[in-house]
């Protein structure tokens, strides 16, 4: 059950206490989680445990077993630092979802998450979670940046230095340091116990992050030596479906930790902060079982790639457009690009002209009302969701995001010139480093230093275009060779360095 912020009366403090099994009595009982947590046993290991996996899958997850049951309690690894364990760790990982909306904000506990790995501290733990008979789906949100390949071919990135020293260290039984290396280390182990079955559940966003993810493992199986036995056992034993993931999560702030604790009477360290809009799609294709989340709503069906790809390019490429040229524009939140008419209208266009006449929409679907309620959703000003944020690790998105719309849309014979302004802002952020007021715009990618390094003589909008474009690991090699995009690009690229973002997107909306 939730509740709602000022429906409620909380529950009188006891001290500074924080949220922990013990301290959850004297949390009203609208607010406790859905199952008890103490009688869950783990099934599932998430790999990624951040903001969005607590206040997605998590919820998902511990709503199905309060509907259908099964021992489906979470393991959540964190890869990057320790943050999440010392925050949930103490609260025998329990957490507060805050959904904000205008109304207000509604507020749950979560316990679906059974315990807590940091990898680069216990990769032992990681291997045996993930070697162990009672571990039957593990699933990711690692970011796009997690998988390590280029987004351009979708193939294992062998160059990237960990990704080598995890090949050149798994015959040796040294920790692994990327997703992909963690998961045939886990693998290989599983298949050494005779230990059944698995599931790899990727719920980043990627299109066809199943096959996607199943093509980087079998690439790292083949750069081992004799790795030809771990692949035909992993092609036998392990299924990848695909899925698709929606809600907008925002970082958490002071703020959102002292309504949480005002709800609940305690101090929570892990509060997530959400919207009430959730969505997730998940490929039928399991091979030890799963918890039924259909009955927490959500849609398992044969086939993920038309939603997948409408989620992608019309709320991930609108929010990437968004956050380019807010940040150009000086707006520190997708609420204040959205209130920006001219920003607004240059994303409801995209939509409309350039995204929906690429997409295959599910029979029954309504896709204007779907552009419509994403306009909606992104001006809700009680997220502060930062255009910074949703800015990072361009390099891994732009493909899926912007770039296959327009390559559908050129091969239409159409000219995707919102879809064509968002590459040029992503650009101009790379190369200016700064917005329109001169505020430094600091480039989080993992491509950061070949940016700079290729953008650092680029002394006009087209030779920076030119310079960008040859970037294989983002734009392949079809698009750069396709004279109306590079054209479309070089003239959007032209109109912002010259007359800014309003200049441009009243330009583009014209046209």
């Amino acid at each position: 059950m939730a509740a709602r912020g000022g429906d409620v009366m909380t529950s009188p403090a006891t001290g500074p206490g924080r949220l922990s099994l013990p301290a959850l009595a004297g949390v009203d009982a609208r607010l406790r989680p859905a199952v008890d947590p103490a009688a869950l046993g783990v099934g599932i290991v998430h790999l990624g445990i951040g903001a969005f996996h607590r206040a997605h899958q998590a919820v998902y997850t511990e709503d199905a077993v309060a509907a259908a049951g099964g021992d489906w309690g979470i393991c959540g690894v964190t890869q990057r630092s320790r943050t999440v364990v010392d925050q949930l760790g103490p609260q025998d990982g329990l957490y507060t979802v805050l959904a904000h909306d205008a109304a207000g904000s509604e507020a749950r506990v979560v316990g679906s998450v059974r315990d807590l790995v940091f990898a680069a501290e216990d990769p032992d733990g990681l291997r045996d979670r993930l070697a162990t008979p009672a571990t039957r789906v593990v699933t990711l949100t690692v970011t796009e940046k997690g998988y390590r390949h280029d987004p351009a071919t979708g193939r294992l990135r062998r160059s990237d230095p960990d990704v080598a020293a995890d090949l050149e260290g798994h015959a040796a039984g040294l920790a692994p340091r990327t997703v992909v290396g963690q998961l045939v280390a886990g693998l290989a182990a599983r298949r050494a116990v005779d230990a059944g079955p698995l599931t790899l559940l990727s719920c980043d966003n990627l299109p066809a992050n199943g096959a996607v993810l199943r093509g980087l493992v079998a690439d790292f199986c083949d750069a081992l030596p004799g790795g030809d036995g771990l692949r035909a056992w992993v092609e036998e034993s392990v299924r990848f479906p695909s899925s698709m993931v929606d809600r907008i999560v925002p970082a958490t702030t002071a703020a959102d930790r002292a309504e949480a604790q005002q709800l609940l009477g305690l101090r929570d360290e892990g509060v997530v902060v959400t919207e009430p809009f959730r969505q997730w799609v998940v490929e039928d294709d399991f091979a030890a079982g799963r918890p039924a989340w259909e009955r927490a709503g959500a849609v398992l069906t044969d086939d993920v790639a038309p939603f997948e790809a409408m989620k992608l390019r019309l709320l991930n490429g609108s929010h990437s457009t968004l956050a380019y040229l807010g940040l150009l524009a000086g707006h520190e939140h997708v609420a204040d690009a959205v209130a920006d008419e001219g920003i607004a209208a240059l994303v409801a266009r995209l939509m409309a002209h350039d995204v929906e006449p690429t997409l295959a929409v599910p029979a029954g679907f309504d896709v204007a009302r779907y552009q419509r309620d994403l306009l909606d959703r992104f001006a809700n000003p009680a997220l502060h969701h930062r255009t910074a944020q949703i800015a990072m690790d361009g390099s891994q998105k732009l493909p899926q995001r912007l770039l296959g719309t327009i390559a559908d849309a050129l091969a239409a014979g159409r000219e995707p010139r919102a879809a064509c302004l968002g590459v040029a802002a992503w650009m101009r952020v790379v190369a200016a480093g700064r917005s329109e007021a001169g505020v430094p715009l600091p480039l989080d990618d993992p491509l950061a230093a070949r940016l700079h390094e290729v953008t650092a003589g680029a002394g006009s909008p087209v030779a920076v275009v030119e310079a960008l474009l040859g970037v294989g690991e983002v734009f392949g090699t079809g698009l750069p060779a396709d004279d109306r995009f590079r054209a479309l690009v070089a003239e959007a690229l032209e109109a912002l360095t010259r007359d800014g973002v309003a200049g441009a997107v009243r330009e583009t909306v014209a046209g």
